[in-house]
């Protein structure tokens, strides 16, 4: 069959245009950069439901300037190499800022791209110290800092009578940095660090770092990369006798831990950022994400929703979308409180006090190890 296609008129096509532009006008594009592929896209699509929920409340609202915000998700999976084309991907799709960050080894190849396109970036989940030298200015970080959840551990395995540690981390940007940050404040407490291991991600057996960790005998161990990989050596651990202390870090407070390491997670403690379950103030936050998405919000839920929120702020106190002004907005942030508590931020645009509380695993779930 021979088709005859109709030419479009060219009043037709300047309609068209005319129209796209308008649609343009009355928007405004937020870049999402979060892993929604990969070991870690349980906490990515979490991330990326928080933004969408806080921008359908502000576009219920009135939106931001008259305008409605709208959301394009790139996937970074957790790894640098994507990462980079993601955010390149969102700078050329237009957006006027992004939110998100999980993964610090994946958000810190993105500082220069977002900082050379002048894009302010609301970093919500990752927190390595190694991000605050690369940040050319544009990046605000509202998670409080490895720096800070270093001295938080010190403190509490402290309380618990604590004296040796062996850490376990990745060899990433978020692992490696959390764990020698605890070892310098371990060490200058008094303290000793009885085994340092680093493992690749991924692996599966485990058995020679146990074995090693049972030998130097520590009171404690802090496994400070992803829960994939720490349910496993959790597990590991208890199977072959280990009957210390056991602590991971903010990356593992996933309660997918529990399906990992089975009843062997129980009794673990975990520095946590602010979660739903331990903010009154998102009990209706915590309602509204269930009744939405089918599911309780996740560890970077709360945070997130405050990226989005914070963001939209900033740009209604700038008055405009303007990359300068709204960036001056982000760093004047004057202590408001949201739903994971007061936001303003250091001379080095991260959060300017710690966030990070403990919390134990007990049946298949994290409950409140301190008030």
């Amino acid at each position: 069959m021979h088709i005859v296609m109709k030419p479009i008129m060219a009043g037709a096509v300047v309609a068209l245009a005319m129209t796209s532009a308008a649609l343009a006008q009355d928007t405004i594009s937020i870049g999402v950069m979060v892993p929604t592929t990969g070991s870690e896209a349980t906490y990515g699509q979490d991330m990326a439901n928080a933004v969408q929920m806080a921008q359908e409340e502000i576009n219920a609202g009135g939106g931001v300037l008259g305008k409605k915000l709208t959301m394009v998700v790139g996937d970074d999976a957790c790894d640098p190499q994507q990462s980079v084309n993601a955010a390149t991907k969102l700078v050329s799709q237009g957006v006027v800022a992004v939110v998100g960050g999980y993964c610090s080894g994946a958000t810190l190849p993105t500082l220069k791209i977002y900082g050379d396109a002048k894009i302010p970036f609301v970093i919500t989940a990752a927190n390595s110290t190694k991000l605050i030298p690369a940040n050319p200015g544009s990046a605000f970080m509202i998670n409080s800092t490895g720096a800070d959840q270093a001295t938080k551990v010190v403190e509490f395995l402290g309380s618990k009578g604590a004296k040796s540690l062996a850490i376990v981390d990745e060899g990433d940007a978020y692992s490696q940095d959390l764990a020698n940050l605890t070892k310098a404040d371990w060490t200058k407490a008094g303290n000793t660090v009885s085994a340092a291991e680093t493992v690749n991600k991924g692996e599966q057996d485990y058995s020679a770092i146990v074995t090693s960790i049972k030998a130097a005998g520590p009171d404690a161990v802090f496994w400070t990369a992803y829960y994939a990989d720490g349910g496993l050596l959790v597990r590991q651990l208890r199977q072959a006798g280990y009957q210390g202390l056991i602590i991971v870090g903010d990356g593992s407070t996933s309660v997918k831990i529990f399906d990992i390491a089975g009843k062997a997670a129980d009794g673990i403690f975990a520095i946590s950022s602010p979660t739903a379950e331990f903010l009154p103030a998102a009990a209706d936050f915590a309602k509204k994400y269930k009744e939405e998405f089918k599911t309780e919000p996740g560890p970077y839920a709360p945070l997130t929703y405050d990226g989005m929120q914070l963001l939209a702020s900033a740009m209604t106190t700038a008055g405009s979308t303007d990359s300068a002004a709204v960036i001056d907005a982000l760093a004047k942030a004057s202590g408001k409180e949201w739903l994971t508590g007061p936001i303003s931020f250091t001379p080095d645009k991260t959060l300017a006090r710690s966030n990070f509380v403990v919390v134990e695993g007990k049946d298949g779930g994290w409950v409140r190890a301190e008030k």
